[in-house]
Formats: structure tokens, sequence, C-alpha cells
């Protein structure tokens, strides 16, 4: 069953390695191309994420500097990979081809500047969260004490998303900036969050925010990773994943459910689940408890049908 997977951080460990790394077939990367294969994941999102370490007046480099890597190593040496710049690209996607489409995780590296998130955009950015764990001028991230909302200026970025048919993701959010960003973002969603009920982790998503996403109409993609699937920390199951598919669509999201692995950014792994090769496990445990038709509706069609070129703004 094709797999739409919503956040990986390949991109990241491509440019960490200076290019030594070989998408195509590299161990040390959980989405290489051999294990999306293996594992039908016909469509992956390509996050770029800049260390918050890095100086303010780098990062903008460091953000080009991957986005070269996605376009040489990445697309340019792979013609199996298809990049998806714009929504209707996921209709072209043909048999034996895998899409590849830009994110952005935080938009520390634009500073106050939107003429950079527009040259982003321009190559082939098409979903961006505001934060990442930490504050920015935009707003504040989960991982801020503080727990502010969005600044004049980050209410400018989801502005142009909204005008540009931008996804805006909450999950790095602090709770006050994803209720300011569900007030005015035309396509907001999560690309990469759990339930905070069954988990309690500043990253994960209130039965509050999970139910009135669901009520805008925007999709939220279950995370791998065990610190976001059970209070262990270390360890997890596919059913303990299972758990939170289970417990959004309580909430109503069944159509509205998505996966986002967080693969190559997480240090710990569901068992039977620790990379790309082996998502067709998750899917064959799904098909347990799912209907086939709910179950490829979190697998690929939901997001499918949220896609900003296909769906009513709410």
């Amino acid at each position: 069953m094709n797999i739409i997977d919503f956040h990986c951080d390949a991109l990241l460990k491509l440019y960490e390695e200076k290019g030594k790394l070989s998408f195509a077939s590299a161990p040390e990367l959980e989405t290489n191309k051999e294990r999306l294969k293996k594992g039908h994941v016909k469509v992956q999102c390509f996050a770029i994420f800049i260390e918050p370490e890095i100086p303010s007046d780098q990062k903008f480099q460091a953000a080009l500097g991957q986005v070269d890597l996605f376009y040489k190593e990445v697309l340019g040496k792979n013609p199996e990979m298809k990049h998806i710049r714009c929504w209707e690209d996921f209709d072209r996607i043909q048999d034996g081809d895998i899409g590849a489409m830009l994110t952005l995780e935080g938009v520390d590296a634009i500073g106050n500047d939107l003429s950079k998130l527009h040259i982003l955009h321009q190559l082939g950015v098409l979903s961006v969260g505001l934060t990442w764990n930490t504050a920015n001028l935009a707003a504040d991230g989960a991982g801020e004490p503080r727990g502010g909302g969005l600044t004049v200026f980050g209410k400018e970025v989801v502005d142009f998303h909204n005008k540009h048919q931008i996804l805006t993701d909450v999950s790095h959010l602090s709770e006050m900036a994803f209720w300011d960003v569900l007030e005015i973002a035309d396509y907001p969603f999560a690309s990469h969050s759990n339930s905070k009920e069954l988990c309690d982790h500043p990253r994960n998503l209130t039965d509050e925010q999970a139910s009135a996403m669901f009520e805008k109409g925007g999709t939220i993609h279950v995370v791998y990773n065990p610190p976001f699937i059970n209070q262990d920390q270390v360890k997890a199951s596919i059913p303990d994943l299972i758990k939170h598919i289970d417990h959004f669509c309580g909430l109503g999201g069944v159509k509205q459910i998505g996966l986002g692995s967080d693969f190559d950014g997480i240090a710990n792994f569901i068992t039977d689940l620790e990379n790309a090769a082996k998502s067709q496990n998750l899917i064959n445990e799904l098909l347990k408890h799912y209907s086939e038709e709910q179950v490829r509706g979190f697998a690929f069609d939901n997001f499918m049908n949220y896609r900003p070129n296909v769906r009513k703004v709410k």
C-alpha cells in the first residue's frame, strides 16, 4: 500500500556529513531510496532544519545548502525521485517513481525577511512550520517556557502561506501559537505529532487541539518517535502507535489522519519500524483493526483529499 510520509530529516544528515552519504543506499539514512522503495513510500517529504546553534547570519545559507543537496543528491542522482513543486504534482507520480517534497521546519532561517521565504517557496517548499522547539521572531515553540503566541511577523508569515497555498505546520508550536495559527491559517496541519492524552509530551496535541484541527479540516500525521508515543521514552511497539490513531479516530479524525515518521531525526525506534523499508509492517497491523479504505486513508488518501488545490478553505 502506498504511503505519504510527511516528515524526515535526511537533508540534515546529508548536510552534516557534507555530502559523503549516498541517498540511494547509505545505511545511515533511514529514508534512503532503497528503503523508501521497499516500504512503498510513494511520497517522502524532506524537512529543511537548521540547528539552533548555527549563528543567525549563517542560517539562510545553511538552508540553501540543504536545498542544494536535495537537488544534487536526492533528485540529481536518482531519476526515480520526482520533485513535487506544486500540489497537482502528486497526481503526476508514475509507477516506479517516488515523489519528493521540500518542507521547512522553523522559519529561523529567514529571520524577519519574507523575501527569503519567497525564495524557498520558489525552490519548492510547500509546507512550513513556524518554529522548532525554541522561540524565534515568528512565534514561541513547544519548548519555550514563556509559551507565547504568534508575533506580528508570525502572522505575516501565515498570511504568506495562505496567499501561496502553503501548509502551516503546527507540530512544534506552543499551545498559544497553535491557537493563533488555527484562527488565521487556511491550510493548518500537523506533520508529526501524537496525542497528549496518551503521552504527556510538550510536542503532542491535546484533545482540544486535535478536535479543533479536525473541525477546521486539517490533518494530523502521527509520528514514530517513542518519546511521543508512550511514557517509556525509549521503547514503543506498532500497537502503541496505533493507539494514537485509535484515539484521534475517536475524536472524529478517521478521514484526517496521516503519517509523519520523523526518520533520520530520532534516536530511538518503534520495534519492527526502524526505517522506511519496514513501513508495510505498520500497514499490515493497521489492516487488522481498520478497513482497507480507512488504512489507505491513513497511508495516502486522507492527505490527497486535503491538499490545498482540492479542498475548500473552512
